[in-house]
């Protein structure tokens, strides 16, 4: 399969100095791409701000803010069997950005912010036979978002992980996910290194293919 797999956080400025971004570290997505390319597929790797290196064999691309990480997704995508978006793309951005450092007396107590696309759904009408994974990091209870996330955005799977667990979220190297695929039922694995847990999803979509292949 020719893939693309995207990690990391997106950053959205508010001035050169400062940003709006979150705690992700892109582990996950490298494992996958690393896994991926292994298995013998074409990966483009779409990384936000990350201090990872670029797996062997991997072609990566990087970018800053959320609609730049949605016109790379863009570009790439009539090239590839599938997209798994694995990144923590930042849901809101600053409505104004300044070109120069606002000095603190200048800073307001209140930030005003307008919504970034959502590159799932933005892509979703040139889905066509393509298989469309996504990931829900959540708090609370992780599966019931994940499955609103898997119908809304049209997703043959999605993986929900409680990123409050201290072994699961964020900045270590294991993960304990679901996976809840459109048909079919959900699987629960126990705590894993993300490169396992990586393993096991490229796998999944081997199998995936495999089927609608032979069906």
């Amino acid at each position: 399969m020719r893939m693309i797999i995207t990690a990391g956080p997106t950053r959205e400025p508010i001035d050169p100095v400062r940003f709006i971004s979150n705690r992700s570290t892109g582990r996950m997505g490298f494992a996958l791409a690393e896994r991926a390319v292994a298995r013998g597929h074409a990966v483009t790797l779409v990384s936000g701000p990350v201090t990872l290196s670029t797996p062997a064999g991997v072609t990566r691309v990087d970018v800053e803010s959320a609609r730049e990480m949605l016109a790379a997704v863009e570009s790439a995508l009539d090239t590839c069997d599938a997209l798994v978006m694995c990144a923590a793309v930042a849901d809101f951005r600053p409505a104004q950005v300044s070109a120069v450092k606002l000095k603190k007396r200048e800073l307001s107590p209140s930030l005003l912010l307008e919504p970034n696309p959502d590159i799932l759904t933005s892509v979703l009408p040139r889905k066509g036979p393509r298989l469309f994974i996504g990931f829900a990091a959540e708090t609370g209870d992780p599966k019931l978002e994940a499955r609103r996330k898997l119908e809304e955005k049209g997703l043959d799977l999605i993986v929900a992980n409680d990123v409050s667990q201290p072994d699961a979220g964020f900045a270590v190297d294991t993960n304990r996910v679901t996976l809840i695929p459109r048909n079919g039922e959900p699987q629960s694995w126990p705590l894993l290194s993300k490169t396992e847990v990586a393993d096991r999803i490229v796998a999944w979509m081997e199998n995936f293919e495999a089927g609608r292949a032979s069906t």
